[in-house]
């Protein structure tokens, strides 16, 4: 249901929570404007990149995790729109992050002191 500009459609989520796995299924299929993606659209669908992950799961912006990891804020960039990707070393290092980020950025400020 289209709404006013001045007003948002709030979702209706204990009638979601409500609903079985079929019903919401069912529900997914009937909707024509925004029908569920196929298994190949969705294996075709561009990747989105682990660091960009990585960083929005740490609630931080591209400056914050560039600066607070030692990540030149251009690499991170070309790295998240996928200009470029990541060498091995780089690789290993955002799993370093990802598994232990508070312990990484504190090691990285005891290393530069």
């Amino acid at each position: 249901m289209k709404m006013p500009d001045s007003k948002k459609q709030q979702s209706n989520w204990a009638r979601f929570d409500a609903m079985s796995d079929d019903e919401a299924e069912a529900n997914a299929l009937a909707d024509p404007d925004n029908p569920p993606m196929t298994g190949e659209q969705i294996r075709s669908a561009p990747r989105m990149p682990q660091v960009k992950v990585i960083r929005r799961a740490l609630g931080l912006t591209q400056e914050e995790f560039s600066g607070r990891y030692q990540i030149p804020l251009g690499t991170l960039r070309d790295w998240e729109q996928g200009r470029s990707e990541p060498d091995q070393p780089a690789k290993a290092y955002l799993k370093v992050i990802a598994v232990d980020p508070q312990g990484t950025a504190e090691a990285l400020v005891k290393g530069a002191a």
